[in-house]
């Protein structure tokens, strides 16, 4: 038996989140079909991470167990001659046997685009925010500070229940504004449902002066959803990297993540 861990990236826009769901199209279903018949068997694969419909992945990863000898070259290859145009493979590798891509993960780097301007961008839809008002982004830096480190982010949670672990970290979070483009980056050993969607629509209610950089830590300390900010749309969300290594956290930092996102487009 071997395990592979692969990478892949893609456009969320017509699918209904990745984890598989009766009655929709996902991810997972359509990866899965393809993987099984680039193997000739039934094959299931493990993802590290359940995105929401719309969003998108610059690297995503999964893992699978297979029997079939196929060489990784020939399996990215083969993979991406069965898959749709928004899905790209972008590397195998065999891995160690406890290689799982969902419990193995250390860390994910999430960004958060938007397009701050009176026009829309008939570029980026489906693919950022389109927010005309004036960005404060000082303030809303001010509160992204005030958000790192290990918390509980109950308050930044759809649906969390008391008997769910709300406690996370988040490592880095960071504003820039490139032309029109604010990019949003958040580095965390994990998030709750929602979580980034909402800490986002949080740093824009900050923005707006409806809530005050004073009162992140309150929201915090609440633990209830309705002090925070609201839930932005999904499609501005990129699941940005993974990390299966914690050596790996501090490469590269904010300021060349944020130059290869305007360099490199969506």
């Amino acid at each position: 038996m071997r395990t592979l861990k692969v990478m892949m990236a893609f456009c969320g826009t017509n699918y209904h989140g990745y984890q598989r769901q009766n009655n929709a199209n996902t991810i997972q279903e359509v990866v899965e079909t393809a993987v099984s018949r680039l193997l000739n068997t039934p094959t299931a694969i493990y993802g590290c991470s359940r995105t929401d419909t719309g969003v998108h992945a610059e690297q995503f990863c999964f893992s699978l167990i297979t029997e079939n000898p196929l060489p990784c070259r020939n399996f990215v290859r083969g993979l991406n001659g069965y898959l749709p145009e928004d899905i790209s493979i972008l590397s195998c590798e065999e891995v160690a046997d406890t290689f799982h891509a969902r419990y193995s993960c250390q860390a994910k780097e999430y960004h958060y685009r938007i397009h701050n301007s009176e026009s829309k961008n008939p570029f980026a839809t489906d693919r950022a925010l389109h927010y005309r008002r004036t960005l404060q982004i000082d303030q809303m830096q001010a509160a992204a500070d005030l958000l790192k480190g290990t918390h509980d982010f109950s308050s930044f949670c759809s649906g969390c229940t008391e008997n769910k672990d709300t406690i996370r970290t988040i490592y880095q979070f960071e504003i820039k504004m490139q032309g029109t483009d604010c990019f949003i980056l958040v580095k965390g050993n994990g998030f709750l449902y929602n979580m980034i969607r909402i800490l986002v629509g949080t740093l824009l209610s900050v923005s707006e002066g409806e809530i005050a950089v004073s009162e992140i830590p309150e929201i915090l300390a609440a633990r209830r959803r309705i002090y925070a900010g609201r839930t932005v749309q999904p499609y501005g969300l990129y699941l940005h990297r993974v990390f299966y290594d914690t050596a790996q956290f501090t490469l590269p930092n904010a300021d060349s993540f944020f130059g290869s996102a305007v360099s490199g487009g969506e």
